[in-house]
């Protein structure tokens, strides 16, 4: 059976194409490979959506996964590997199915940007974690640590502090790059310890990670850091590749118009997995309406 509308992701951009496709009459099929939400599901409080004075990130991916499934929408768990278009029918291919459209709307938003350090990988869930919304807990009343120096990096050790013992942020360059109620709100914090200036080289550790080795950029000088757990916050990449052959992309980010076209006519792109200058919840959401408004405009074009 064929949709009208396939969305590629299962985050804000997503789940509000999809609510826009509905409300419109569409034939609406979702596909997400990990879990509807998006990361905003992780964040512990969502403060800068308009109307909503303060919210988790996991009721708010929630409010809005079931509004749009009490309104009709197919969703399935499948990662979709490659997409092609025939005459004006796009055929999706999953690891685990093939799923039919008329149009599709890319929100894939984005992953977590590794270190690329030594034993990175060995202690990733064994003391590694790049979500502190989802690892924390395992960690209280422990000493941990931050990498990073911008919005989700403080954000992490502002939450990891109020049940860790103490938290250790470490920053590559020689300031933070998040905002200054953020800066602000981690300084004032007693059990947090900021270090600047310091490179990530190895983590150490039998089965657990037990330390960080950092070396310092400005003295060359090389320090051994010990906590239990390290939570790594550095930014995110895109993973487009295997859509090329229906976009452009930039550094892995899909190139589109004001309207969320594409260079491929039926196929929009939302969200963080744009090429786009803010990446925040209410300009994802703002992107998903408009690419399903568009959307909705090309399937009438369709004989």
């Amino acid at each position: 059976m064929s949709s009208d509308v396939v969305i590629i992701g299962g985050g804000p951009a997503a789940l509000t194409a999809a609510l826009y496709s509905l409300r419109a009459g569409k034939t609406v099929t979702v596909i997400e490979k990990e879990a509807f939400g998006g990361q905003i599901a992780d964040s512990p409080r969502v403060e800068n959506f308009p109307s909503i004075k303060t919210i988790s990130g996991l009721d708010f991916s929630n409010n809005l996964f079931d509004q749009v499934t009490s309104l009709g929408a197919d969703t399935e768990m499948d990662d979709v590997q490659t997409i092609e278009k025939k005459d004006n029918l796009f055929l999706i291919k999953g690891e685990y199915g093939t799923y039919e459209g008329k149009s599709v709307i890319l929100a894939t938003g984005v992953k977590h940007r590794h270190l690329g350090v030594e034993n990175e990988d060995k202690f990733f869930s064994h003391g590694i974690s790049y979500c502190a919304v989802c690892d924390g807990a395992f960690y209280s009343g422990k000493n941990v640590m931050v990498i990073g120096d911008a919005n989700s990096a403080l954000q992490y050790a502002i939450l990891l502090a109020s049940e860790c013992k103490h938290v250790d942020v470490v920053t590559l360059f020689d300031k933070f790059f998040a905002d200054k109620m953020l800066v602000d709100g981690l300084m004032s914090l007693k059990n947090v310890s900021i270090y600047h200036n310091r490179s990530a080289m190895k983590f150490n550790g039998n089965e657990q990670l037990e330390s960080v080795t950092f070396q310092d950029t400005a003295t060359k000088e090389i320090i051994e850091m010990k906590d239990e757990a390290c939570f790594i916050a550095i930014g995110q990449i895109p993973d487009n590749e295997r859509f090329k052959n229906l976009v452009d992309l930039e550094k892995g980010f899909i190139l589109t118009d004001e309207d969320m076209k594409t260079k491929t006519p039926g196929v929009f792109a939302a969200g963080d997995c744009r090429k786009k200058k803010w990446r925040q919840l209410a300009t994802a959401c703002n992107d998903g309406a408009i690419a399903s408004l568009n959307a909705s405009n090309y399937l009438l074009t369709l004989k």
